[in-house]
């Protein structure tokens, strides 16, 4: 009865703060890696989230059909900025070429920040990131090295990426010196199982598991991770659809 009630506390905070709609101005964007690019807001000093949510952002400058989207909040909540980090292609769509066309002083609309995606508990935790889906387990860690209690928690990271472009790259190896996190990079399917198991084999029935990326890639390790007997309630998913 208490994990209905939980679950329906979670859904009425979500639905409020759905409606919660606030401005937020534009300070900067910059090119992250080869089509990657990051978007950067002044942080109204009584918004909050969890490390891990997303924000419904909805472009005001322009009218565009489909106006709102859903991104992951990639800047902590001790970090000083609003920050958003999508894939950008040759052709982008109506809504990414809106965001491309933002100048300093712009302003978006914020929704949010909702979902369910955050770190709740001290049990050893494991990250699967695919890709763009890195931009929650950034958050997740520069909050948890903020909160100065890095060592006090197992985390472990594995960034899977065909391309070996690993985003963020820098920040998560300073935070794997700082033992925020154990950080491994991969580039193949093969590597991501065997590491995957070796974490269930060290912390067995203790561990708890996020996997964030593209849906294919989410489906794919949610079924690994089932066939290896782990419960649904130890597993939380955060499927990029696209972006």
């Amino acid at each position: 009865m208490m994990g209905k009630e939980v679950d329906e506390m979670g859904f009425f905070k979500d639905l409020a703060a759905v409606f919660n709609k606030r401005e937020m101005t534009f300070i900067d964007s910059f090119k992250e890696s080869e089509n990657i690019y990051s978007f950067l807001f002044e942080k109204d000093p009584d918004l909050h989230w969890e490390p891990g949510q997303y924000g419904l952002i909805s472009i005001t400058h322009k009218p565009i059909k489909n106006a709102t989207k859903p991104f992951s909040l990639a800047s902590a909540p001790a970090e000083n900025v609003v920050r958003i980090t999508t894939r950008i292609g040759d052709q982008p769509s109506e809504f990414k070429q809106a965001l491309l066309e933002l100048k300093p002083g712009m302003k978006i609309k914020m929704s949010g920040a909702i979902g369910s995606f955050s770190l709740k508990n001290n049990n050893p935790t494991l990250l699967i990131a695919g890709g763009i889906g890195i931009t929650p387990f950034r958050s997740m860690l520069k909050q948890h090295a903020a909160s100065g209690n890095g060592e006090n928690k197992q985390i472990h990271l594995l960034y899977t990426d065909s391309k070996k472009s690993y985003l963020f790259k820098d920040e998560l190896d300073a935070l794997a010196d700082r033992s925020v996190a154990d950080v491994t990079y991969l580039d193949s399917r093969e590597n991501l199982e065997k590491e995957i198991e070796s974490f269930i084999a060290r912390y067995k029935d203790n561990g708890t598991f996020f996997v964030a990326g593209p849906k294919s890639l989410v489906a794919s390790v949610s079924a690994f991770l089932q066939g290896k007997k782990i419960s649904k309630q130890k597993l939380k998913k955060d499927a990029f659809r696209g972006y």
